[in-house]
């Protein structure tokens, strides 16, 4: 990412997610891709508002639909993806979400300008760390974790920064404060350190 100083157009920013990158419970401006296109403009690097496409409940298979439904365009300095809660929830397979995931990632290449430097993943949080998901928290954390590697795996075998945001996650369940008033999604807070960290490494 380069300083756009003397140049008067923001950079374009695109996330794309499901329920934690849209932001659930929590306010607009508390959504990490907000704080972090935020933090980067206080380091002179000049992204405007997000354009989020994201969708509290969204799989892999409806964040695809949508993205074609939005007629996107390759134009963008910056692509996020965040997704596979929903396939674990609701009980996809794990081969499944990893075909879709591959496919999802490549387009987010082709979306940043065909630039796989400009694409970063971001793991899933583990919502067994939650009072939501207290009581098969085991269960959950497993199932996550098998997800996350897969996601990983793809993301390395591609080239693309990968960020791992699941061990911040499982604080949800010491620091009250990171767990949003519906006892299931993040704050604002937990998404300022997730911000926070991919700052960090970008």
């Amino acid at each position: 990412m380069n300083s756009t100083s003397g140049n008067a157009q923001s950079l374009k920013y695109l996330a794309l997610g499901d329920s934690y990158t849209i932001g659930e419970s929590v306010t607009e401006a508390e959504r990490w891709p907000n704080q972090l296109a935020d933090t980067l403009r206080k380091r002179n690097v000049d992204y405007g508002k997000p354009t989020i496409i994201a969708t509290t409940g969204w799989r892999t298979d409806n964040l695809k639909n949508a993205m074609t439904i939005a007629q996107l365009k390759n134009d963008y300095d910056m692509v996020s993806l965040l997704i596979g809660v929903n396939n674990q929830y609701q009980g996809k397979s794990s081969k499944e979400y990893e075909a879709e995931f591959e496919a999802l990632l490549k387009w987010a290449i082709q979306l940043a300008k065909g630039k796989k430097e400009n694409v970063f993943v971001v793991s899933i949080p583990d919502y067994g760390y939650t009072p939501f998901g207290k009581p098969k928290q085991a269960t959950i954390s497993a199932a996550i974790d098998l997800f996350n590697e897969i996601n990983a795996r793809i993301t390395y075998k591609l080239g693309i920064k990968y960020f791992n945001i699941t061990e911040i996650s499982r604080d949800g369940l010491n620091d009250p404060a990171l767990v949003a008033g519906d006892g299931l999604h993040p704050s604002g807070k937990m998404y300022s350190y997730w911000a926070e960290l991919i700052a960090k490494g970008l």
